[in-house]
């Protein structure tokens, strides 16, 4: 199993914040956190969220070259005694590039949020609804539902 990490950036209140991404190598969404710094706390705080939430840490990961990243990854090693292998290849991020482009298409018109709690709770909805269109819940399309019928359902 190997993972990409990446982040993008958000404008909140007109400052810039971090949206940590990971997808898995077929494009299924791991796990996304909103933060205000870009450093290795927040990576690492990012990481053991993601690892956590999937049950398990990858093999490996492949980031862009971001020392901060790099870092959590060898800080998280030494930490929990796993060995997650990271690779620095830009082209193989380019599925989770590619993946940020639908929370850019959605959040670009908006022209950024005014409240960090707000982006947080518009974000979580974005990344369940592209969550739901990549078929990565259960019960859904084979269900002959819709994503917005799915995405109501989760919501009641």
């Amino acid at each position: 199993m190997s993972w990409r990490l990446d982040e993008t950036y958000i404008k909140v209140k007109g400052v810039w914040h971090y949206l940590y991404r990971a997808v898995d190598k077929d494009g299924k969404t791991i796990d996304f956190l909103l933060t205000e710094h870009r450093d290795e706390s927040a990576a690492k705080r990012f990481l053991t969220k993601a690892i956590r939430r999937h049950g398990g840490a990858p093999e490996k990961i492949t980031i862009d070259g971001s020392a901060a990243n790099e870092a959590a990854i060898k800080s998280y090693n030494a930490e929990h005694g796993t060995t997650i292998v990271i690779r620095k290849t830009k082209y193989l991020n380019n599925i989770v590039e590619q993946d940020h482009r639908a929370v850019k298409r959605v959040t670009r018109p908006m022209l950024g949020f005014k409240a960090f709690d707000a982006a947080q709770a518009t974000l979580t909805g974005i990344e369940l609804i592209h969550m739901l269109r990549k078929e990565q819940l259960k019960g859904g399309r084979e269900g002959g539902r819709s994503v917005a019928e799915q995405f109501y359902a989760l919501a009641a």
